[in-house]
Order: C-alpha cells, then sequence, then structure tokens
C-alpha cells in the first residue's frame, strides 16, 4: 500500500478548522472605540475569521430623527474597519440600490448569510450588546433566531447574567447533560446553539454620548477612530 508524503514523514495533516463568522449589526450611528472593543475582544476569545459589521437600513426599533444616512454610516463603517484584516464592512442589509430605506430584520438576515453557497461549514455567531439582548423577545421570529446560530453576549461591567435567562423561553433551554453544552459555567446552552457572555469589555463610550457632544460642539476627539472623526467633522454630522 503507498504512504502519502505526509504520513512518510511522521507528518499528521490538521483536520481543516471550520471557519467562525460573527455578525455585528447596528445602526453605528456612529461607530466608535466600544464596538471596535467589542469586536476584537469577541474576535480574540472566539478565534473568529471574520467580524462582518452591518449598518442596518432603517432600524425596526429606532425612530431617531436625525439620523445620519445610510451612506455616511456605511462609509463611517468602512473607514474604521479598514486597519483590522478581519472586520468586513457589509452591504446585507443595504437594500434595493444601496439606499438604506428598507426595513431588515435580523432573523432574516442570518438566513441570508447561512444559506449563501459558500457558507457550507461556516459557524456563526451572532454579536450584540448586553441591553440589545435584553429586547430580543421584541425582534421578530426571535425563537427562530436564537436557533439559527450562537450568541455573543457583550455584557457591561456589573451586569447580572442573569437576566439574559430571563429573556429566553423556557422550552429553548438544552436539557441538562447536553452534548453541546459548553464548559464555560457563564454559558447558556439552548436546544440547538449556546448563548456566550463576553465580559472583557469596559468601554463606556455610547453613539448618544458622541452626538450629543457633536450637538454642543465639544471634541469627540479619542471616542471614535481618528479618521471616523475626521470623516464626521468634513461632512458636519449630528450638528
Amino acid at each position: 500500500m503507498s504512504i502519502a508524503p505526509a504520513e512518510a514523514h511522521g507528518v499528521v495533516r490538521e483536520q481543516a478548522r471550520e471557519r467562525r463568522i460573527a455578525l455585528f449589526g447596528g445602526t453605528f450611528d456612529p461607530i466608535h472605540i466600544g464596538h471596535l472593543a467589542v469586536a476584537r475582544a469577541a474576535e480574540r476569545r472566539f478565534h473568529l475569521d471574520e467580524i462582518h459589521f452591518i449598518p442596518t437600513g432603517r432600524p425596526p426599533h429606532k425612530h431617531r430623527a436625525g439620523m445620519a444616512s445610510y451612506a455616511d454610516r456605511y462609509a463611517m463603517v468602512s473607514i474604521a474597519c479598514a486597519d483590522h484584516p478581519k472586520f468586513v464592512p457589509s452591504l446585507a442589509e443595504a437594500g434595493e440600490g444601496q439606499s438604506g430605506r428598507e426595513v431588515f430584520y435580523s432573523v432574516d438576515t442570518v438566513k441570508h448569510f447561512k444559506h449563501r453557497p459558500h457558507s457550507a461549514g461556516t459557524h456563526f455567531y451572532f454579536l450584540l450588546g448586553a441591553d440589545s439582548f435584553l429586547h430580543i423577545p421584541t425582534w421578530k421570529d426571535y425563537e427562530t433566531l436564537l436557533g439559527l446560530c450562537d450568541f455573543i453576549v457583550a455584557s457591561r461591567p456589573g451586569f447580572d447574567v442573569a437576566a439574559l435567562r430571563l429573556v429566553i423561553p423556557p422550552e429553548l433551554f438544552a436539557r441538562r447533560g447536553a452534548a453541546h453544552a459548553p464548559l464555560d459555567p457563564r454559558a447558556i446552552p439552548l436546544r440547538r446553539t449556546v448563548v456566550y457572555v463576553l465580559d472583557t469589555v469596559s468601554s463606556h463610550v455610547s453613539a448618544t454620548d458622541v452626538r450629543y457632544r457633536l450637538d454642543r460642539n465639544d471634541s469627540i476627539h479619542g471616542l471614535v477612530p481618528p479618521r471616523v472623526e475626521e470623516y464626521i467633522n468634513k461632512k458636519a454630522l449630528y450638528r
């Protein structure tokens, strides 16, 4: 029987590792250093190959006057991702003509990524903040969404992780001793997926604070990436 060259030299070929992609959606109005800190922490902990930053078109839950245009929000995300090889600006929720005028729902966006032809063998995560997760029962088909992919929930200092369990329907929890249950004691195993808690992020920056400072003509230096700050100033956004 012939021996493959690698085996002949005692080299054992590694089984190809599945790709790991996180979907990070939001208004990103504007994207700030807190968003990037969460993404970097998730990348390190979960060994992510890509993080797709997905600016939403017309947010179904946020109806705020003065929101920057989709084009500007996408441009700022692209600028912020430029220096990070694994950060990918996504047009997944741009809609027809990339106008950003359509309402997209997270359950449909996740299905879109999972059903793409080259997504076979990819493990998907949905990345979001703890405050957003607490409102997940108001999301469209949220029970379906919770079964589509794993979740990475970024918690703020002092956040009570037990609160996450309270918004998950009891019937979605995995049975005790489920085969896919993670070793992480803070993770929440569901029937088909897992909700992980990312508690290594301590940034207190918020988009609301950035917009408030700009409206008062205060400095936002250090709150957003430098080139995003340049873009905001050049376009006179949020003033």
